[in-house]
Order: structure tokens, then C-alpha cells, then sequence
């Protein structure tokens, strides 16, 4: 036997929602608490009916009777950043002390960042989660010069210049002959 269909309550209030809907979603929504109590259509029947998929009207017939009715598009849509720690701005304000620092020339020492995150948050946290923060605020490693810094371009031009053409080994050319023979 199948668990009885709760929103007796919220009935009335479902059928007034229906008569009053602006939009398509106050209307689904209405409608997969309604289908199912009032005329006796199971959830796929119903999400077959409003045309959407069966779990997507479980989550609206649920919203519906914890009263978190659609607006309409004014509440955010699902996705984002639902667990964050700080806000980006915040997150930017932490940082800033150190991007400065590291956009003047300065090293960017991750380390050094750590400590001051677990103090603003009051917990710790891991190296991931500082190198994530620096990935969303743009900031990558940088790649390694293609010289190094205190090689002189003229000395290893020079070098060129005046080196031998070919080593002494590799200067003895010419046929090999077989030891077996």
C-alpha cells in the first residue's frame, strides 16, 4: 500500500494559487500539489501532465507546503557558490594586502596567506582552499623566464663565435670497419 498523499492542509491555498498564477512556474507548482490529492494522479502522472519531470514536481509539492511558493524568477536559480566561506569581496579585501605586494615584484607565499584566512574565518582550512581562492581572484603562478636572470646575452654570443665547429672525437669520420674481419 503506497504512503498517503500529504498537503491536505495547503489544498485551499493550492487552489486559490492556481486561479491567481502570473507565471507558468506559480501555475506548475500549484498544479503538482493539486493533481495528485484532488483527482487522484500518482507523481509521474502529474509530472506528466505539467510537463516536467517527476522529481522536479516532488520538489515543487514540497516547496508548496513549506509555503516557499515560486515568485517568479526573483529568487536566484539554483547553483553557485552555496558553501563559500567568505563573499568575493570579502575574499578580495584578505587579499589584497598580498597582491599588492606580490604585483609590485613581491613573492606570493601561500603560506603566508594561510594563517591570515584561518584567523578571519576562525577555523583552518586547507592549502587547497587558499589555492582556490587565489585561482578565483585571477592570480596563477607564473611561468619561468626563458633565461635566466644574471646570464649575459653578449658573453654567449661571443661564446658562439669563438667555440670549435666540432669535437675532437666527433671530427674522425668515416667508414667503420668490423673487428671480425
Amino acid at each position: 500500500m503506497s504512503r498517503p498523499m500529504s498537503g491536505q492542509e495547503v489544498l485551499d491555498g493550492a487552489l486559490q494559487a492556481i486561479a491567481s498564477a502570473k507565471t507558468i512556474e506559480q501555475l506548475r507548482q500549484a498544479q503538482a500539489l493539486v493533481l495528485p490529492l484532488q483527482y487522484g494522479m500518482s507523481l509521474a502522472q502529474t509530472a506528466q501532465a505539467i510537463g516536467i519531470s517527476s522529481g522536479w514536481a516532488c520538489r515543487l509539492r514540497n516547496q508548496f507546503i513549506r509555503g516557499q511558493i515560486v515568485d517568479g524568477g526573483s529568487k536566484p536559480a539554483r547553483g553557485g557558490r552555496r558553501r563559500e566561506n567568505f563573499t568575493h569581496e570579502q575574499e578580495a579585501e584578505l587579499l589584497k594586502p598580498f597582491l599588492e605586494t606580490a604585483s609590485k615584484g613581491g613573492i606570493l607565499v601561500v603560506g603566508k596567506i594561510k594563517p591570515q584566512l584561518e584567523a578571519a574565518l576562525g577555523r583552518e582550512m586547507g592549502l587547497s582552499t587558499v589555492y582556490k581562492l587565489l585561482h578565483r581572484h585571477n592570480w596563477r603562478k607564473l611561468a619561468p623566464d626563458k633565461r635566466h636572470p644574471q646570464s649575459d646575452p653578449a658573453a654567449q654570443e661571443e661564446f658562439k663565435k669563438n667555440s670549435p665547429k666540432q669535437s675532437r672525437k666527433s671530427a674522425k669520420t668515416g667508414r667503420k670497419t668490423s673487428r671480425s674481419a
